[in-house]
């Protein structure tokens, strides 16, 4: 049965009173260091969901409390062992419809590696009229609880974000905390390193699409981009080059999505331009777009793939769970986390080191959105 709960902060979340919860089990030594029930054990005990139950659990890694064993489990972490090392995972993902599935790429490299340190994943919660002042502040909120060091996903929606982006780090520098940029470097073209980054190789990824979809023996090939970044920018590099290296005769059609519209317009305009332009191939800058994509081609009249061949990028779910599988060229999230980790142990010990940039090749997986069956 479960113990008596405390008095309940109606101001903080389900899943931070079910930490609170355990977390008195926990100190009062009823799981000693052996395994804690599973999450669905927890959120049957104590009539929650199993995300709500995921969530507490989370949580207690974050203080220490617990830790998680690959594919066996979560166990209570020994007394007085070594001090369990805290990073901050800081995420400025774009909002939309597949925003949480943008999320998860990168939380689940770091739930892989838990065992490598506590691990605190949150948004960098700021409105987006929010000043230089008021994302200190949030620095502030990171840095407390004795965070070693940063890792940060920053935005690529639009100059303002990047403003507040380059204000995160310079309170970052302020407090001394070392950070390690995930997937892309802060907005803008040809930017130059202010951190260390540790990515997918976006320049890989387009390049291997592209053969792909010549040696399906398609002639028009577009890649569709958008925001001023790394990634888009890589991924552009790579799709040049395959062309080139297939030799004359197959003119580039860059198709860059304008950064006013919305997801839900996006995906009709690229449509739109894909048909204009007679393109019989696109490459989208992630899963969700090649099936906002895929979708529009279809009320068009088009088939897929053998009218248009359509490849994504990141192996979303949504990619995988699609009526019409999604190819996609997948991101190497583990491998990525893992790096990450050892270029901040360098960061940390080598503080004057120049900025590495660090590129992880993920690999082409072909489904239905690009081989007619």
């Amino acid at each position: 049965m479960p113990r008596p709960e405390p008095p309940v902060d109606e101001a903080s979340p389900k899943y931070v009173h079910l930490a609170d919860q355990l977390a008195a089990r926990l100190r009062a030594g009823e799981w000693s260091i052996g395994k804690l029930p599973t999450v669905r054990d927890i959120a049957d005990t104590y009539d929650v969901s199993s995300f709500t139950a995921s969530r507490a659990l989370q949580l207690l890694r974050d203080r220490g409390l617990v830790v998680t064993r690959d594919r066996s489990g979560s166990y209570a972490a020994e007394r007085g062992a070594d001090p369990v090392v805290r990073w901050a995972v800081v995420m400025r993902v774009s909002p939309g419809p597949w925003q949480s599935a943008s999320e998860a790429v990168v939380r689940v490299g770091f739930e892989r590696v838990a065992g490598q340190g506590a691990f605190a994943l949150r948004p960098l919660a700021v409105p987006p009229t929010a000043g230089a002042a008021e994302v200190d502040r949030a620095v502030a909120a990171v840095a407390k609880g004795g965070t070693t060091g940063v890792f940060f996903l920053p935005s690529r929606v639009s100059e303002g974000d990047c403003r507040q982006d380059e204000w995160f780090l310079a309170g970052c520098r302020k407090r001394g905390l070392p950070v390690v940029l995930l997937d892309r470097n802060l907005r803008g073209e040809r930017r130059g390193l202010e951190c260390d980054l540790v990515a997918s190789d976006h320049a890989d990824g387009g390049r291997r699409c592209t053969e792909h979809l010549l040696a399906l023996g398609r002639k028009r090939i577009a890649c569709v981009v958008a925001s001023p970044t790394s990634t888009h920018t890589d991924r552009l590099a790579g799709y040049l080059s395959a062309l080139e290296n297939a030799g004359p005769g197959r003119p580039p059609l860059v198709l860059r999505v304008p950064e006013r519209l919305e997801a839900r317009e996006a995906y009709p305009w690229a449509a739109d331009e894909l048909v204009r332009a007679g393109a019989d191939g696109a490459i989208c800058y992630q899963d969700y777009v090649a099936v906002g994509v895929i979708l529009e081609l279809f009320r068009r009249g088009l088939n897929v793939p053998r009218d248009v061949a359509v490849v994504g990028c990141d192996d979303l779910p949504i990619g995988q769970s699609f009526a019409l599988g999604v190819s996609s060229y997948t991101y190497p999230s583990e491998e990525i986390v893992r790096t990450a980790l050892r270029v901040m142990e360098n960061r940390i010990a080598y503080p004057g080191d120049p900025f590495a940039k660090v590129l992880l090749p993920g690999r082409l997986v072909v489904r239905d959105s690009s081989v007619v069956g």
